[in-house]
């Protein structure tokens, strides 16, 4: 795995690496301090998978490097890693696109766990943002052993390949030209994934759809993919 660290102190980034290589030990990890290199980094290393990304950069704030990222490389992850973690702050960020966001005040542990999550595929969302006690473990998948059906819940096949795009944090005008649709159509769908996920933001959407374990379609392969395993 080829994975980024954006954080202005040395020590942080010598930390998560730290971290990275514990849980994936044949891991490149690059590192950058500041914006204008994490996007170099990020554009000369094609197979790139993860970016661990701070709010607070000189010369642009991280959630319009998260942004950035987001638009123009999608197919990379990235987990924001900050001091800041009010609730409004970690929903913007998951909003934007974000795989998951870690305070930098967890333990080492607590980190693994969320990196661990996010690599397989789920989101981590701080256990305050779902209205838990702080002691208690991140977010987790449903107990059932096979994935569920997009259908069980009332999904159509076009809502699940919409709902498929929102888990990868893909905004809507980058969903309308994925799946050939009017932007119009595009806010419908959304709205009747919304019902049937008894959610009422993208945010939402996605923390539910990756606890009911769905087995979303990889959109424009043709092949089912679980979410949140």
């Amino acid at each position: 795995m080829k994975a980024l660290i954006v954080d202005d102190h040395a020590l942080v980034r010598d930390a998560l690496a730290r971290v990275l290589v514990g849980l994936v030990p044949d891991s490149t990890v690059f590192e950058a301090g500041e914006p204008d290199s994490a996007f170099r980094i990020v554009e000369r290393e094609p197979e790139l998978e993860l970016v661990l990304l701070d709010l607070s950069l000189p010369g642009m704030h991280g959630l319009a490097a998260l942004e950035f990222l987001r638009a123009n490389y999608p197919a990379v992850g990235v987990v924001v890693v900050s001091a800041t973690a009010d609730q409004e702050i970690v929903r913007r960020v998951l909003d934007a696109g974000a795989m998951g966001f870690i305070p930098k005040s967890s333990s080492n542990e607590v980190m693994r766990n969320a990196l661990r999550l996010v690599l397989a595929g789920s989101v981590y969302v701080p256990p305050e943002l779902l209205g838990r006690g702080a002691s208690e473990p991140p977010l987790e998948t449903s107990a059932r052993s096979d994935p569920r059906s997009p259908s069980d819940i009332g999904l159509t096949p076009r809502q699940a390949q919409i709902l498929a795009l929102i888990m990868e944090g893909q905004p809507n005008k980058r969903i309308c030209r994925e799946l050939d649709l009017a932007e119009s159509t595009v806010k419908n769908q959304i709205s009747a994934i919304l019902k049937a996920l008894d959610a009422t933001s993208r945010t939402q959407a996605v923390l539910k759809a990756t606890k009911l374990q769905l087995a979303l379609p990889s959109v424009g392969k043709g092949t089912p993919t679980t979410r949140g395993r």
